[in-house]
C-alpha cells in the first residue's frame, strides 16, 4: 500500500472515529462547546461595550461583569419563555388539533375527495398522527433536561471565564519552541478574532430580528408572539432555512386561525422584510468578508452537523466549519484544505 493510499485511509477511519465519538459522546460534548460559544458572546460583548464612545473608558472588569449579566440574564429569558410557553401551548392544543383536522377536510372537499370511502379512516389516521398533545406533553417533560443543560452550560462558561488569562500562560508553557507558541497564539487570535466577531454581530441582529417579528406579530394578534419571536431569533443561527422554518411555523399558526390562503401569504410576505433587510443587506454590511468560508461549505457542513447534533449541530455549523478553516490555514500540510473551504481561496 503506498503512503498515499494509506493516509487516505488512514484519514478515513479517522473522520468515521471522530464522527461516532461526536455521536455517542454528544450529551456530554454539546453542552461544553455551547459554553464555549456563550464564553465568546461574553468577551465579544465586552470588547463591543468598549467601543462605544463614551463607554471605553469602563474598567474591563466592569466591562466583563456587565457583559456576563446581560448575556446569563439573556439566556434565563429564553429558557423561561420555553417553559411558560411549552405549557400554555399543551393547553390549547386539542382546539388547533380540530382546526388543522378542519382545514385538511376544507381540502379533501376541495379535491372532490370527501365522498371517497377512505376519507374517514383517513381523518381517523390523522387524529392518531397529529396527536398534537401527545407530542407537546412529551415536550414539557422534557423541559426539566433544557433547565439542568442550561445550569450546565452557565456553570461551564463561567469557568471558562475565570480560566481565561491562565489560559494564555498554558500556551505558552506548552512548547519551549518560540515559534511554535507565536503559532498557536496566532491560531487563538485569528479565532477569537473571527468568532466573536461573527457571534457578537449574529446576536445582536437576531434580536433585532426577534424584535422586529414580535412587533408584526403583535399587531396581526397572534398567540405566544414573544415565544415566536425568540424561537425567530435563534433558528436565524442556522443558515439558509433557519429564517424559512422561523417564518413558517407562526404563518401555519396565522393559517389554522384564519382558514383562507391570501392573508396567510401577505403575513408571509410581511415577515419576510426584516428578514430580506437583515439578512442580505445589514449583515453582509457589518460581517463583510469575516469568517471567509464557501457557502457550499456552510450548507453541507450544515447537513453534517445537523445529522450529527440535531438543532444544536445545525447552529454550530458555520462557527465550527470556520475555526476549522482557521486552524488548517495555519498548518502547512492542511493548508491546501483551508484554500478549498475558504469563500474565495484568500486566506488572508
Amino acid at each position: 500500500m503506498n503512503d498515499g493510499l494509506a493516509r487516505l485511509f488512514f484519514g478515513v477511519g479517522l473522520a468515521l472515529m471522530i464522527g461516532w465519538v461526536l455521536v455517542i459522546g454528544r450529551v456530554i460534548i454539546q453542552p461544553v462547546v455551547m459554553s464555549v460559544i456563550v464564553a465568546y458572546v461574553v468577551l465579544g460583548l465586552a470588547e463591543l461595550i468598549g467601543r462605544v464612545p463614551g463607554l471605553g473608558g469602563i474598567p474591563a472588569s466592569l466591562r466583563y461583569t456587565a457583559a456576563v449579566i446581560v448575556s446569563f440574564g439573556a439566556m434565563a429569558l429564553i429558557v423561561w419563555l420555553i417553559v411558560q410557553n411549552v405549557t400554555q401551548v399543551a393547553a390549547l392544543v386539542p382546539g388547533y388539533q380540530d382546526q388543522v383536522l378542519a382545514l385538511i377536510q376544507r381540502g379533501a372537499v376541495a379535491l372532490g375527495l370527501d365522498d371517497e370511502p377512505s376519507w374517514q379512516s383517513l381523518r381517523r389516521d390523522l387524529v392518531g398522527y397529529l396527536n398534537l398533545h401527545r407530542v407537546i406533553l412529551g415536550s414539557v417533560i422534557s423541559v426539566m433536561s433544557i433547565i439542568g443543560t442550561f445550569t450546565v452550560i452557565l456553570i461551564y462558561a463561567g469557568f471558562i471565564l475565570l480560566e481565561q488569562k491562565a489560559f494564555a500562560n498554558k500556551i505558552v508553557c506548552m512548547s519551549d519552541q518560540p515559534s511554535k507558541v507565536n503559532q498557536i497564539q496566532q491560531v487563538i487570535r485569528d479565532v477569537n478574532s473571527r468568532i466573536g466577531t461573527y457571534l457578537v454581530i449574529k446576536t445582536l441582529i437576531n434580536i433585532v430580528l426577534g424584535v422586529a417579528s414580535y412587533a408584526i406579530m403583535l399587531l396581526y394578534g397572534i398567540e405566544f408572539a414573544g415565544f415566536w419571536a425568540m424561537l425567530i431569533g435563534l433558528l436565524n443561527y442556522i443558515p439558509y432555512v433557519g429564517g424559512v422554518i422561523g417564518v413558517a411555523l407562526p404563518s401555519l399558526l396565522v393559517l389554522l386561525n384564519v382558514g383562507e390562503i391570501w392573508p396567510v401569504v401577505v403575513f408571509v410576505l410581511v415577515m419576510c422584510i426584516p428578514q430580506v433587510a437583515l439578512g442580505n443587506f445589514i449583515e453582509p454590511w457589518l460581517m463583510g468578508n469575516s469568517l471567509n468560508v464557501s457557502p457550499f461549505v456552510i450548507l453541507v457542513s450544515l447537513v453534517i452537523w445537523t445529522s450529527l447534533w440535531g438543532i444544536v449541530g445545525a447552529i454550530l455549523a458555520v462557527p465550527i466549519m470556520a475555526i476549522l478553516v482557521i486552524i488548517f490555514s495555519e498548518i502547512d500540510s492542511t493548508r491546501p484544505i483551508a484554500v478549498l473551504l475558504s469563500k474565495d481561496g484568500s486566506l488572508a
